[in-house]
């Protein structure tokens, strides 16, 4: 008998997006996420139906904000809040590099600067703010103590960070292993701390808890989790967690929060953690989240949204630059800072020149002449068209950290022209060369789907198929350590000079 068919369950942020945190001001409302050791730090995204949502500014763009010099992979920003209070936009966040670092940055212009970073004495992770209607703000985050995870919270000057309280435990969580991500909201009289527990993966959860003041004594919802996926195995969406909620302006409650689409029935995923939302509503003084705690098609709820949102049109999620813009796109992202020097646009010629650091992608802690898009959807193709300038390598990659990628490279040396497959799994470093070119000028390919990345190189009229690798190496299950990032398609240069005329990302039917 052939098996129903899953609903789908679309992400409004597709691709490595996780630990969403969202604020509203009137009609417009504003998202943030996760960034680790990808720079710049800390996207802001706008949007006033909760559905279509348009990248508009980062939070950390300059050196006095942070510094993710020799950051590990999944080091440096984790999870993210975002707070309006009196026309201010605060955000704040942990850089995590050795010891943890909380601070807050703020910015009257939400499309413009923000401000350095105003350093907090708490530790912990997960940082968040709550302004009280009695002018008080509470400073809360999640650290471990003596080997046992709790919930500490302070009184703080959001505008300095300065602390005006010792912290203090108010929660040990509601029985989840590693209560994290807290955040403390007011309703009716009542404070609520939401929290995420169980850990960011398959047993990731939210839960809530009330209390009659922000310091306690909370008590646990009788629901507990008021979302999850667990045990849930064959559902679309696994490992729903770290939320944030909203009250939009016509009264309704929603919900943001991480989770992953796996591949087909294995438990790998290699998008990345995701950005999803999920309606909610209150029934005796608790939240009730989606389809009784767990997440539904958007289709499901579409009526009860602030705006209704416009059809997104076919290819939304493509991605194409033929560097005759003024600056690149928004959308690229660089391995812990971008040094300007080797990242040189010429709008007036259509393209953008790469100079190499001798740095490879595999070099850990070290700064990668790289950019790249986070990869969005399961099947596609890459391509781009390059020139490689004598005593070159460069070329394409599918990157998830330096030690879990595949690049096709293109080197110019010796009076040769020669392409190849480069792979790094694990401790495993594999450079081969496949195709000796006729030409400087090449396009190379890469086409993906839930099983292979494959690359290709095209020199005048011949192609060369330069070798494959499985999705599964790049997957989060299969790296050697924890890691909370995703799979970005992108450019790079090891050393000399490439100029990149175009670079695209197509997404075909998921098959």
């Amino acid at each position: 008998m052939e098996q129903p068919k899953l609903p789908v369950i679309e992400p409004i942020l597709k691709g490595f997006h996780p630990d969403p945190s969202i604020c509203r001001v009137g009609d417009d409302f504003y998202l943030v996420t996760s960034t680790f050791e990808f720079y710049p730090g800390v996207p802001v995204f706008h949007s006033r139906d909760l559905i279509r949502w348009e990248l508009i500014n980062y939070c950390l763009t300059r050196p006095d904000q942070v510094d993710l010099t020799g950051v590990s992979a999944s080091g440096g920003i984790w999870a993210p809040t975002i707070r309006c209070h009196n026309g201010r936009f605060y955000m704040t966040t942990t850089c995590v590099h050795g010891k943890q670092d909380n601070f807050i940055v703020w910015t009257d212009d939400i499309r413009g600067e923000w401000s350095c970073a105003h350093h907090v004495a708490q530790d912990g992770i997960d940082p968040s703010l709550f302004f009280d209607d009695d002018g008080k703000v509470y400073f809360c985050s999640a650290r471990s103590v003596n080997g046992k995870n709790q919930i500490d919270a302070c009184e703080i000057n959001p505008d300095t960070g300065e602390m005006l309280t010792e912290p203090v435990c108010i929660s040990y969580g509601s029985g989840g292993i590693y209560p994290e991500g807290p955040h403390i909201y007011k309703k009716d009289g009542i404070y609520y701390l939401l929290l995420a527990e169980g850990g960011t993966g398959y047993r990731h959860m939210v839960t809530v808890l009330r209390a009659p003041s922000p310091y306690g004594p909370y008590e646990s919802c009788p629901h507990n989790p008021v979302l999850t996926h667990l045990n849930l195995q064959e559902d679309p969406i696994q490992a729903t967690g770290h939320a944030d909620i909203i009250e939009d302006q016509n009264g309704r409650w929603w919900l943001v929060c991480l989770g992953f689409r796996p591949l087909d029935s294995r438990e790998l995923h290699v998008l990345g953690r995701e950005s999803f939302l999920a309606p909610m509503h209150w029934e005796d003084g608790w939240p009730v989240i989606g389809n009784h705690g767990r997440l539904a098609p958007l289709s499901d709820f579409a009526h009860l949204l602030p705006a209704r949102p416009e059809k997104r049109p076919i290819g939304a999620d493509d991605f194409f630059d033929d560097f005759t813009a003024a600056r690149l796109a928004p959308q690229y992202a660089f391995i812990r800072s971008c040094d300007a020097r080797r990242y040189s646009l010429e709008p007036g010629k259509g393209r953008l020149t790469l100079s190499g650091a001798g740095v490879h992608l595999c070099d850990a802690e070290a700064t990668p002449v790289f950019l790249g898009v986070r990869q969005r959807e399961f099947c596609g193709i890459c391509q781009a068209n390059l020139t490689v300038e004598a005593g070159t390598l460069a070329g394409i990659t599918a990157f998830y950290n330096d030690s879990y990628h595949y690049a096709a490279f293109v080197e110019n040396r010796g009076g040769k022209i020669h392409a190849g497959i480069k792979k790094a799994i694990h401790d495993i470093r594999i450079h081969t060369r496949t195709a000796e070119l006729t030409s400087a000028n090449v396009t190379l390919t890469l086409r993906f789907n839930r099983e292979w990345y494959e690359f290709s190189v095209t020199s005048g009229y011949d192609t060369f198929i330069l070798g494959r690798g499985a999705v599964a190496g790049l997957c989060s299950e299969c790296v050697a350590a924890h890691s909370f990032t995703g799979v970005f398609l992108g450019m790079y240069c090891e050393s000399g000079h490439v100029q990149f005329r175009s670079f695209r990302i197509s997404y075909s039917e998921d098959r």
